[in-house]
């Protein structure tokens, strides 16, 4: 990996706090930890090319070592830990603007299988549901089975949003238009903008608020940006839990560059 793409000492800087010292033995016996920013270094240089973590070059610590640490981290809430205060810390510098958000989903092959990692029509994948808000940066992320309509996951995305702020407008494609899901939203005061399919019978759609879909190129840019981290393309990992880690970080790499 070019150096380049390492982690500077500006942001390591904001990172060091939000990872926890791992625990010392009380006796002192067995080797010391290894740092946790040599862990991270390992752990991202794997996000980001989506090379086996057996290929794991040698200027990082034994790829066991990365792999562990990193399972660890994302059962004890450490990954999404650092997201969400990412997130706060760009929110209280008005980086964020969620008066309009936007909502997709992508599909990640899952050649190997794993937990909920259902068969489609595509092969065997995993669904990755996103909202970006006007700047077309994260404000909520989930993983699920292929199978669900992407219709039927909004709310399960909504209610993992880690911005502390309410969404106005969530503006969505085609996919998106359902009565059913605008009467859900609006009770939670979300107006959803999404253009009727061709067999829509009750149009309720303003013209003018359809304007907003010209910019739902902003949730496919965050597509493209989190298909930088090669982890992410094709799924890798067993749990689904771990390859949501993978998101988090991969989420928390775009925050922490606007920081």
């Amino acid at each position: 990996m070019n150096s380049a793409r390492e982690l500077s000492d500006a942001q390591w800087a904001i990172l060091d706090p939000l990872i926890p010292e791992p625990p010392r033995r009380k006796d002192g016996l067995g080797r010391p930890w290894r740092a946790r920013r040599e862990v991270l270094g390992g752990i991202l240089y794997i996000l980001r090319t989506g090379a086996a973590w057996a290929d794991l070059p040698e200027r990082y610590p034994p790829y066991q070592t990365c792999h562990r640490r990193f399972q660890q981290w994302v059962k004890s809430g450490v990954m999404r830990g650092i997201l969400e205060a990412l997130a706060e810390d760009l929110r209280t510098r008005g980086g964020f603007d969620v008066r309009e958000a936007f909502i997709d989903g992508s599909f990640a092959s899952a050649k190997k299988g794993g937990l909920e990692s259902k068969k489609t029509k595509r092969g065997k994948g995993t669904k990755i549901m996103a909202v970006a808000d006007s700047n077309g940066l994260p404000i909520a992320v989930c993983t699920e089975s292929a199978t669900p309509h992407e219709v039927i996951l909004v709310q399960k995305t909504l209610a993992e949003i880690f911005v502390a702020e309410p969404i106005q407008r969530l503006i969505g494609d085609k996919a998106y238009d359902s009565e059913k899901l605008d009467h859900e939203l609006a009770e939670t005061g979300v107006e959803m903008i999404a253009p009727h399919r061709r067999t829509c019978k009750a149009r309720t759609q303003d013209g003018r608020s359809l304007r907003c879909y010209r910019r739902r190129w902003k949730v496919e840019r965050l597509f493209a940006w989190l298909q930088n981290f090669r982890r992410l393309v094709t799924r890798y990992e067993y749990s689904l839990d771990n390859f949501t880690g993978m998101l988090h970080l991969a989420c928390s790499m775009i925050i922490l560059r606007c920081l």
